[in-house]
């Protein structure tokens, strides 16, 4: 009876310092070990670092809008540096009151009537800085929403 009260002991002292190991064999004492228990799951969404939003991006400014037009609009007139700062000025003041406009978010019959008024003062400005030519250039330049590229029109074959 002692003997087999020693061999029960023995056993209890071997299960109670090995339960260590097999923890930590299994997995932090997860019950379904460390991270899931039919090993490395992946996530179906891939995870990207941190990306910026695209609202806290600032609208262009009305200079930075003509900065990019000017350079095509100068090519396309043939404009000298004078008449190049007649446009500028003109095309910045226009601009600006259309942002305003957005900005203010004015009923539509009310909205188009004020940018009526911008495109007439826009226009008599321009009218008076440039000669004809290039303001009648200027005036198609800006139907074609300054494409300088010239559109060509497609003539039908006769079969």
């Amino acid at each position: 009876m002692k003997r087999i009260q020693t061999l029960f002991f023995l056993a209890f002292l071997l299960g109670l310092f090995s339960i260590n190991d097999l923890v930590a064999q299994y997995g932090y004492g997860s019950p379904y070990g460390y991270g899931s228990r039919y090993g490395r799951q992946r996530n179906m969404v891939p995870q990207a670092g941190p990306t910026e939003s695209k609202k806290d991006e600032t609208p262009p400014t009305a200079e930075e809008i003509v900065d990019d037009q000017m350079p095509s609009i100068t090519e396309a007139l043939g404009l000298d540096p004078f008449e190049q700062a007649v446009v500028r000025t003109s095309l910045v003041q226009s601009v600006q009151q259309r942002i305003e406009l957005q900005i203010l978010q004015l009923e539509p019959l009310q909205m188009k009537e004020e940018i009526e008024k911008i495109e007439r003062r826009q226009n008599e400005e321009l009218k008076a800085g440039l000669p004809e030519d290039k303001y009648n250039a200027f005036l198609e330049l800006q139907e074609n929403r300054f494409n300088t590229k010239k559109v060509k029109k497609k003539k039908k074959k006769k079969d």
